[in-house]
Parts: structure tokens; C-alpha cells; sequence
């Protein structure tokens, strides 16, 4: 789940919808660029935003002054090398590929059962009647939540992605509790394991059980939520696509690949200067903030033809919308999974699906998580 927290830069808030005219002309004229009014520096190349991720020995995550507000600090995305291995070597064991192939007939059984409710109906809201509500459920049960406790947890979820501390201290809270819970009475799911394997090894404290337990929930359910609708986007503006896809279903791994690279989930995050360092013409000096933009990246046309386009089929597909290096989304198995799942059951059950024409789309009010609030289809 790592290489999810978004940054906190906010250059225009038009940019929300379509940064990627803005990117295109950063990359031609300031590809490493300095804001002086948010004191932050920006890349945007996609070999610079490659070589940040991998090189953490000098672009750390670790924040230098952590705000006042601790939940979340001690996460997997906020530490570098050796803690940084440390945590993620005890989450990897209970977070397993083999334990996300077997959750494969479940998600599809989720998906069939939330379009079941919708089936028949002219016009529905994608988001909230299928791209919202299953990857909570997934993550949900994975994580051994009530069911009765989603909304409150999606709540909470969207609130911490535009930095609202009230969201954070709430959800942290609540995990306190389930983690006290599942102490006292384990149960058959990730967080009892993470406690048993904390227990025999000894190297999470309290907080950061905390952290990854939030940090898990957050890019389980907003980073798989804005890919699939994200997906719905690049079809209305490349409508052969989901033709060639309802001809060729075979394709959906590559074009869930595709809409991850032309419209990334998330757009960008930070970094810290531990030293003085070149990137491209500039030196950025030492204990800096550095936003990467992936979302730049990703159409950087110097390492994708034709990068404005949405090539169903493009493979090679090297995008970085799962960070690079050490911090490579732990996630990204189970974002692709329930991807590959949902965009299948749309192609076998929806396939009349197109957006409404006179809904206004309304973006979600980051420049770090890309994505729509709100997605109106007629069916």
C-alpha cells in the first residue's frame, strides 16, 4: 500500500480533472522545478521521478519536523531503511500473494452480488453503487472489520486523502480499539496475524500497528476505487477501447495497466532531501521537500509513444503508478486483482455502460489522489 500518500502540494485547483497539459509543459520548460510560495521542488520526468523512488539514501520519506499530529508517522511510507525493512518484511509475511489469489471467487462473488442490486435500472452512480462499496467490503474482511463499521471507515478514509486531522485521529482511535479487541479475542484475519507475528518478533510498536493498519485501509480502498472508476473515464474518451475490450476480453490485464498509467490513481508524493543532490539541470539542496508526479511521468512521451493516447493493448507498460524500489505498493496485487475482476464482470453485465452526457463531473479536491466523487452511467 505504500507510494499512496499523496502529496501535499496544490499548484491549481483546476488541475484536479486534467493535470496533464500542465505536466506536458513542465517537462518542456521547468522538468525540476522550484515553488517558492509552498517552498517545495517538483519533478517531473519520468527517469528523475524513477531514480527519486529507487534512491532513498538520499530522497528519504522519513518527514524531518512531523506535524503535531502523530497517527500516521510511523507508517511504511513515512520510514526509510532499516525500520523501513523491518516493517515491511513482518507485513509481507501475513500479506501474502498467495493469501490475495485466494480472495479472487470472493471478489467476484462481491461484484456479481452489487451489480445483482443494480441490474435493470437505466442509470446508476458507479462509484457508489460498485467502485466505492467493494474494495471496502474486500479490505473490510481482510482486515477482520464489522461490516456495520464501513462508512464510517470510507468516511473517514476520504477525509484523511484532503488532510483532515479530525478524520485521522478518528480512525487511529478506532483501530486502538479493534487492536485491543483482537489481543483479547483473535480472530481468522490480517489484523490477528499482524498481532501474532508482532508478538513473536517484536518490532512494531504500538503506534506503528496503528499506522499500518490505517495506511493498509486507506490505499485498499481509495487507490482500487479511483482505478476502476478512472477505467469509466478513459472509456468515454476512448470509446474503441471498450469496444476492442468487449471483442477481446483477454486484453483487460493490459488495459488495467493502461488505465493506471493514463489516469494514475495517484498523481504524486514526497520526498526529503538528506543531502545536496542534482536532479536534471537544478540542485535541490539538502532537507527539502521534493513532490514526484507520477501522473507526469507516466506520459512522459521520451518513454511511451504516443503517451495522450490510451492504447488498450500497450505492453510493454513500465508506469510508476506504484512508486518504485522499496516502497513499491504492497497493494498493487490485490488494486490489480479486483481491477481485472470488476472491469470483466462490466464487460460480461454492463456493456451498455457509457457516462451520462449531462453529468458534471466533480473531482475529488487533490492534486495527490486523482479520481471523481461522484460518476453518473446509463446503462
Amino acid at each position: 500500500m505504500e507510494a499512496n500518500q499523496p502529496s501535499m502540494a496544490t499548484p491549481n485547483s483546476e488541475l484536479f480533472g486534467n493535470p496533464y497539459p500542465w505536466y506536458a509543459q513542465m517537462r518542456r520548460e521547468s522538468p525540476v522545478w522550484y515553488d517558492a510560495n509552498q517552498q517545495v521542488w517538483m519533478v517531473f520526468c519520468y527517469e528523475d521521478v524513477k531514480r527519486i523512488f529507487s534512491d532513498w539514501q538520499i530522497f528519504s520519506s522519513k518527514i524531518p519536523h512531523p506535524p503535531e499530529q502523530t497517527d500516521l508517522t510511523q507508517s511504511l511510507n513515512y520510514t526509510d531503511p532499516p525500520k523501513h525493512q523491518s516493517l515491511r518484511s513482518l507485513v509481507a509475511k501475513v500479506f501474502t500473494a498467495r493469501r490475495i489469489e485466494e480472495l479472487a471467487p470472493r471478489i467476484t462473488q462481491i461484484t456479481h452480488e452489487l451489480i445483482d442490486q443494480v441490474q435493470g435500472q437505466e442509470r446508476i452512480d458507479f462509484m457508489h453503487d460498485l467502485a466505492i462499496p467493494l474494495p471496502i467490503i474486500v479490505i473490510a474482511e481482510i482486515l477482520g472489520i464489522p461490516i456495520a463499521d464501513r462508512e464510517d471507515f470510507k468516511r473517514w478514509s476520504d477525509g484523511i486523502v484532503v488532510y483532515d486531522s479530525t478524520a485521522i485521529t478518528a480512525m487511529a482511535d478506532y483501530f486502538r480499539h479493534l487492536l485491543e479487541q483482537r489481543r483479547q479475542h483473535p480472530g481468522k484475519d490480517l489484523i490477528s496475524d499482524l498481532l501474532a507475528a508482532h508478538e513473536a518478533a517484536e518490532t512494531l510498536t504500538a503506534q506503528e500497528l496503528v499506522d499500518f493498519c490505517m495506511i493498509l485501509l486507506i490505499a485498499g480502498n481509495e487507490t482500487t476505487t479511483n482505478l476502476l472508476g478512472n477505467a469509466v473515464l478513459c472509456f468515454k474518451e476512448h470509446p474503441e477501447a471498450f469496444e476492442r475490450l468487449k471483442r477481446e476480453p483477454d486484453l483487460v490485464p493490459l488495459a488495467v495497466e493502461e488505465v493506471l498509467r493514463y489516469r494514475s490513481s495517484v498523481q504524486g508524493i514526497e520526498r526529503f532531501t538528506k543531502v545536496d543532490v542534482q536532479v536534471g539541470e537544478q540542485t535541490i539542496p539538502a532537507g527539502q521537500m521534493v513532490i514526484v508526479w507520477m501522473g507526469s511521468a507516466n506520459r512522459d512521451e521520451t518513454k511511451f509513444d504516443r503517451p495522450d493516447e490510451f492504447i488498450v493493448d500497450r505492453d510493454p507498460n513500465p508506469h510508476l503508478a506504484f512508486g518504485n524500489g522499496i516502497h513499491f505498493c504492497l497493494g498493487a496485487p490485490l488494486a490489480r486483482l479486483e481491477g481485472k475482476i470488476v472491469l470483466s464482470a462490466v464487460l460480461e453485465r454492463l456493456s451498455n455502460l457509457r457516462i451520462d452526457p449531462n453529468a458534471t463531473l466533480e473531482f475529488i479536491p487533490s492534486t495527490g489522489v486523482h479520481g471523481v466523487k461522484s460518476l453518473p452511467v446509463l446503462l
